[in-house]
């Protein structure tokens, strides 16, 4: 069985708040990594991820629990853990008054490297991030793609075994966050470990091996996503109406035979449901039939699986419910 990069059993940090109050960023967390994978933690805002990492990173040290990075403790070793890891925040960690060459030979110089080693590894770093053209320019002047390029780049000036990538696409658009994309993979596949936090959805299914789903500083799923995926139900309904006056009367019916909450599409005529496990087919069945009994016509119905997003909201809305009993 292949080592894990990361081990935690019941790591807790809590903050105190106004009036006195504690808050429990992260209340129990217990986390498995395998080593040589993406490991995504996906939580909303203020769900604990940050934290997690900054105690991992030994950034914070832990109220209870413990924690593990290739073997070493978090707080009994924390220098060995150090030399194990990078870690990129959500924010750009650059001087934006040098260029993107001198940012990178600073940070190699820093990290030990002679005058010569260092600018031979900052040219190899801006040539495999696409950056030597803008290598010359301040980083002031880049854009927000660039940016997170480099500080990314910054953070492989000593290849880690594990690398922490903190919400690292957030506000970029499209065609960025892509090139992000194939930098954490084109990683992964050269032996390092990465654990990504991450508010996106399409994110963690796109890069993540297993993902955490984090909320109120709990764990509150693990898996493939495809093993979340089939948590919630063995996959969704589509339906498209006949008439979109007919939609209450076939979310109610939906509703009535259904285990999951029927969702109204940006499609006045469409609608999507959770199903149950078992038959799909047999589910389809019912629901075309409990329609034409009620009235309501059906134009076009389809069956798959539940994308994260349905899943993400499923579990976070299960997990507020629990929290404010």
């Amino acid at each position: 069985m292949a080592e894990n990069a990361i081990t935690t059993r019941g790591l807790v940090k809590h903050f105190a708040a106004k009036g006195g109050d504690t808050v429990r960023a992260v209340d129990g967390v217990d986390l498995d990594v395998p080593a040589g994978t993406v490991y995504g933690v996906l939580g909303p805002n203020g769900a604990g991820k940050t934290t997690t990492v900054r105690l991992l990173a030994t950034l914070l040290s832990p109220d209870a629990g413990e924690a593990t990075v290739f073997g070493h403790d978090i707080v009994a070793d924390p220098a060995a853990v150090r030399t194990r890891i990078s870690l990129t925040g959500q924010y750009a960690s650059l001087d934006e008054d040098l260029t993107g060459n001198e940012n990178l030979v600073l940070l190699c110089r820093l990290a030990g490297y002679a005058k010569p080693a260092a600018r031979r590894r900052a040219g190899d770093l801006l040539d495999a991030f696409r950056l030597t053209d803008a290598s010359g320019k301040l980083v002031k002047t880049y854009s927000g793609g660039m940016r997170r390029r480099l500080d990314i780049a910054a953070s492989l000036v000593n290849t880690p075994e594990l690398l922490f990538l903190d919400e690292p696409t957030t506000g970029l658009d499209p065609r960025s966050r892509n090139q992000v994309w194939d930098i954490v993979r084109t990683i992964v596949d050269g032996g390092t470990t990465v654990l990504l936090t991450t508010q996106y959805l399409e994110e963690a299914d796109q890069l993540a091996g297993r993902i955490a789903v984090i909320d109120h500083g709990r764990v509150i799923a693990e898996g493939t996503p495809g093993e979340l995926k089939s948590s919630v139900g063995a996959g969704e309904i589509h339906l498209r109406l006949t008439d979109p006056g007919q939609r209450d009367e076939a979310a109610r019916v939906l509703g009535a035979i259904l285990p999951g909450p029927v969702q109204y599409d940006d499609d006045p005529l469409a609608l999507t449901a959770l199903l149950s496990s078992g038959s799909t087919a047999s589910q389809g069945a019912d629901v075309l039939t409990a329609l034409a009994t009620a009235g309501v016509g059906v134009g076009d119905l389809s069956v798959g699986q539940p994308s994260l997003d349905e899943v993400f909201l499923q579990l976070t809305d299960t997990a507020d419910t629990k929290e404010n009993r």
